[in-house]
């Protein structure tokens, strides 16, 4: 007789799904055996990495026979002279991902629940049901979070608030004023996360930082990360700024190495190479218009996006359009699990990557009689 071992594992764990990324490179040519691959599925920045970082991580590779500063020291100084902050109220992360698991880890258990819109980035299901936590999840309103309903949603033992923004795979944003209402009317006792992820993409003048109330709100937890527009994605930095004593809290859980000496290193780099993110910033605005331009030209219809990335409608038919672009090696990101079953995700490529696909999917169409 073979031993359960599932049954073993805890029940907010047992009926899990594992987080599935974006299809790997590597893994498209062994499948489908082509060589020109565009992959546009993981919300990557295109531009690459800082010459900065390159230079500082190479320098520090001697020194990779050593354990990294486990308080990230010269990290969180910087953090803390650009954001205007104390040091005591951040917390480094294994990308921002760590962050909201450590959240989680800290403040939920079995007896707890905590609140998500419809569509909201995956992670937060993921770390509130491990903890054996109920999930809340309200129900979207034009595909993006609703406060109002949210907040009606807080029930006496709720501890945590999940609120991207902008949100993934939606790419809707919610404005600081609305934010700021919001927090106003939770109780104190209950946590509120503002995920910031996609943050230096977003140009509204409506959109703010939650960070201009962190002051204010003392139950309110930004969470940001070097992943995205910086391109530090395989390198996994985040960073969470909250009061001190919650800061004080998550590192008791917090494992003592989990930002590798490298990762530390190149984030430290990219802070001061300013041209870079601008350039980042700037060929994510022109991507992101060359998708729109093209998209409505094949005349499909999407989401607006304030991030690097945008959900194109294709209804009846994502899943399979999906399989047909890998084999022309353009990796995209079906989104059934963000329960989005007739949309594609599409990120934001350098331009020749943004026309390779636009010109894949019209290929598609055309094959199809106009018909996706």
């Amino acid at each position: 007789m073979t031993m359960n071992f599932k049954g073993l594992a805890l029940p907010g764990i047992q009926n899990l799904m594992p987080y599935k990324g974006g299809m790997p490179i590597e893994e498209v040519e062994r499948e489908f055996g082509v060589s020109k691959i565009v992959k546009l599925c993981s919300n990557e920045s295109p531009l690459g990495v800082s010459p900065f970082v390159k230079s500082a991580i190479i320098d520090a590779l001697d020194e990779s026979s050593r354990y990294p500063d486990g308080s990230g020291f010269y990290l969180k100084k910087k953090l803390a002279k650009n954001l205007s902050i104390n040091s005591n109220q951040l917390t480094l992360g294994n990308g921002s991902n760590d962050l909201l698991e450590l959240l989680a880890k800290s403040f939920l258990g079995s007896d707890h629940s905590a609140i998500f819109s419809q569509h909201a980035f995956l992670v937060y299901k993921l770390v509130v049901t491990a903890q054996g936590a109920s999930s809340i999840v309200v129900p979207a309103k034009n595909w993006g979070h609703d406060l109002q309903a949210m907040s009606d949603a807080v029930e006496k033992h709720t501890r945590l608030i999940f609120i991207a923004n902008p949100n993934n795979p939606t790419g809707t944003f919610v404005g600081l004023d609305e934010i700021k209402q919001f927090i106003k009317g939770i109780p104190e006792n209950v946590l509120v996360v503002i995920d910031e992820a996609y943050f230096e993409y977003v140009d509204f003048k409506e959109y703010g930082t939650a960070l201009d109330l962190i002051h204010q709100f003392p139950n309110l937890v930004v969470t940001r990360t070097f992943s995205k527009a910086y391109g530090l994605a395989s390198l996994r930095v985040g960073f969470s700024v909250s009061h001190p004593d919650i800061a004080e809290v998550i590192n008791r859980v917090r494992q003592p190495f989990n930002v590798n000496s490298l990762a530390l290193v190149g984030a430290l780099a990219s802070l001061d190479d300013h041209e870079h993110l601008k350039k980042s910033i700037e060929v994510n605005r022109n991507g992101y218009e060359q998708l729109v331009n093209g998209v409505n030209f094949l005349g499909l219809d999407f989401i607006p996006s304030a991030c690097n990335f945008i959900s194109i409608k294709i209804p009846n038919n994502a899943n399979n359009i999906y399989k047909m672009l890998l084999h022309k090696g353009v990796i995209t990101r079906t989104i059934e699990m963000y329960d989005m079953p007739d949309h594609l995700r599409v990120s934001v490529g350098l331009p020749e990557e943004n026309k390779y696909f636009l010109d894949s999917l019209k290929d598609l169409l055309d094959s199809r009689g106009g018909r996706l």
